[in-house]
């Protein structure tokens, strides 16, 4: 790795990252403190106020202001002190899974929001590992600290047998619950302390001169100074000192304690992650690896959003920068269909707020705009013909049937299906048997969000019925061989949004006959978001 040139200076400075978390951990409050430190925002909207201050900046979709959940992925990017942040928000809801883990092939680390009561979730846990396949590099904030919360030792205890990683503390808390005060910053030698009278305030931050220095007792009352003391001892002797080479190579996180909602410990959070995060990083791809300090342009298309703005039927593909400097105005290569496209008007984004984007560098994400060339999957270049690889496609775990509740529109729902299924939000399976759709998602929560953009964006009210079926599985193998079992098992067969072939079955029974009896086809549960 160290043979590699240095990246040019605006490309060093971007830092592209996700946050990951178990829904209500506090990832939505910590987002918006991030963009009021970046000066993106001027007040950081609570997600629990009431109305319209709810309508946080980084949730956008109706159903979202609805909730209160974040849906839709959206990237968001912003200055802190010398990096340029990218931050691409993943929705937490366990129910957008395949969104989320698609989200992680764009960005280089992850952030992981832990609740101090709460310690480490079944979702949190599900989404680490996928960022332990890419080995991302991880920082942890353990949020809601003036909250009744557990044991500190517990919490790191958690992570490391839970996760596998080593955790290093790069601050430590001071008192817990409602005397909770404040953190003792050991990377820097600082007493940071809360002000819970103003939640947009930055806290006070006070240099210490080691843990023996005298204003530590000006600051912290006797009993939690002395709890403090023993606490900090013990974590210095037991727990591994801060190694970046092993932060980068995603088998140490440090761990950062604070209140997202009291606006605290976020900004050591944030120069962490300038300090010890990674710079844009290579993408793997086909015949060849991208490298960001390559001079020409490369990216790919990771998110395809929808109707984004009602007003205009568009979509916006979300477009991971993977090399090079692009400019407004460029011509690049769609790979997948050799044609060339010129990039007129892509889009930054603050949240829901879109500037034309004048330029972009490796690591950014913009949105380009487009009528449906654009796919999950997609790689744009100057020319040659890379493909990325590694995004994938999941097997559904629950399959519906879905009518419009009008006969007569049947051809709109089929548009709106495909629109969604190109986006990525739902898996749309034409049956070649008999008629309708049979749509299948990765939980449950997501037919509910299909059938009301169905009927906000289109007009359509529709029905979501049981089908026989409860999984899918992708058929490869040889055209002959693909062609002679589908006409043996009409029932079962049916075609995805791309044309290919799917077996849709209603027991593990049948996945096992199809591999005992045709041995040349096999069934796949996820399948390569790589067109052409």
């Amino acid at each position: 790795m160290s043979n590699r040139p240095d990246l040019p200076a605006e490309i060093a400075r971007r830092r592209t990252f996700a946050i990951i978390s178990h829904p209500d951990a506090g990832k939505t409050t910590l987002t918006e403190k991030f963009l009021l430190y970046g000066g993106a925002i001027q007040m950081a909207g609570q997600v629990r106020a009431k109305g319209e201050a709810r309508r946080t900046r980084s949730d956008f979709m109706q159903m979202e202001k609805d909730r209160g959940i974040s849906v839709s992925a959206s990237a968001m990017s912003f200055d802190f002190e010398k990096f340029r942040f990218n931050l691409v928000d993943t929705p937490g809801h366990s129910d957008f899974s395949e969104d989320t883990y698609r989200t992680l092939t764009a960005v280089d680390a992850a952030v992981m929001v832990i609740d101090g009561a709460k310690g480490v979730e079944s979702q949190t846990q599900k989404l680490f590992e996928v960022c332990r396949l890419r080995d991302l590099p991880i920082l942890t904030f353990c949020n809601k600290m003036d909250r009744e919360s557990r044991d500190t030792f517990e919490i790191i205890d958690e992570i490391q047998e839970n996760l596998a990683i080593d955790v290093t503390p790069a601050s430590w808390p001071i008192g817990v619950g409602r005397e909770f005060m404040g953190c003792y910053d050991i990377l820097r030698d600082k007493l940071e302390i809360m002000d819970r009278a103003d939640r947009n305030k930055v806290a006070a931050s006070i240099s210490i001169n080691g843990l023996d220095d005298p204003k530590w007792s000006e600051h912290v009352p006797a009993h939690l100074l002395e709890k403090f003391r023993e606490e900090i001892e013990m974590a210095m002797e037991l727990l591994p000192k801060l190694d970046p080479a092993s932060v980068l190579n995603g088998s140490m996180t440090p761990i950062w304690f604070g209140s997202a909602m009291n606006s605290f410990g976020v900004k050591e959070l944030m120069d962490g992650i300038g300090t010890y995060g990674p710079e844009p990083q290579i993408q793997t791809a086909q015949p060849r690896n991208i490298a960001p300090e390559e001079s020409k342009v490369a990216g790919f298309v990771f998110k395809v959003q929808a109707n984004m703005d009602p007003k205009h039927r568009d979509r916006v593909a979300f477009v991971r920068m993977a090399s090079g400097h692009f400019t407004r105005g460029m011509k690049l290569t769609h790979v997948r269909s050799k044609k060339q496209m010129a990039v007129t008007n892509p889009v930054m984004f603050l949240a829901a707020d879109r500037e034309l984007a004048e330029e972009a560098w490796a690591g950014d994400i913009i949105g380009i705009p487009n009528h449906g060339q654009l796919r999950i999957g997609d790689t744009l270049t100057e020319g040659e013909a890379i493909r990325v690889s590694g995004i994938p496609s999941f097997a559904p775990e629950l399959l519906q049937n879905c009518r419009a509740g009008d006969p007569m529109k049947a051809k709109h729902l089929e548009k709106a299906l495909m629109q969604f299924a190109e986006e990525g939000a739902a898996k749309v399976f034409k049956p070649t048997f008999g008629s309708g759709f049979i749509v299948g998602v990765v939980g449950a929560l997501q037919f509910e969000v299909l059938a009301s953009r169905i009927e906000l964006e289109y007009g359509l009210p529709v029905r979501f019925e049981g089908s026989q079926f409860t999984s899918a599985r992708w058929v490869h193998g040889t055209k002959d061989a693909i062609d002679k079992f589908a006409a043996a098992n009409k029932q079962h067969i049916a075609l995805d949004n791309d044309g290919d072939t799917v077996f849709l079955t209603r027991l593990q029974w049948d996945i096992d006959r199809v591999q005992r009896d045709y041995p040349d086809v096999t069934l796949s549960a996820t399948k390569e978001m790589m067109v052409g």
